[in-house]
């Protein structure tokens, strides 16, 4: 998955390479969100998400940019169609024993 990669409860972390990292992030290129007014996946307390999940359905880099977040453990905005709450309960849920 892009630039990290979910292995059963684990989220594994790119190396330091710094071109490693670069070709990893070059998934961002492709999102549909390419343009979009940034504001609108990190909406206010209260605001509706449904706009930002509705440009992330059927965006092809939706899997690297939700890996991206959960090794990055992003706590804020939509990042894959998910929030951060939907996120957090996602870690927990992969973190549960088989």
């Amino acid at each position: 998955m892009g630039d990290g990669r979910l292995h059963g409860d684990a989220v594994t972390r790119p190396g330091p390479d710094p071109d490693e990292w670069g070709a990893r992030m070059a998934w961002r290129q492709r999102a549909n969100c390419v343009g979009i007014d940034p504001d609108l996946f990190f909406p206010g307390r209260g605001s509706t998400t449904r706009d930002a999940k509705e440009v992330c359905r059927g965006c092809v880099v939706r899997d690297e940019c939700l890996a991206y977040a959960m090794t990055a453990r992003e706590r804020f905005g939509i990042w894959g169609g998910l929030s951060e709450r939907e996120r957090r309960r996602l870690r927990h849920a992969l973190a549960q024993p088989a």
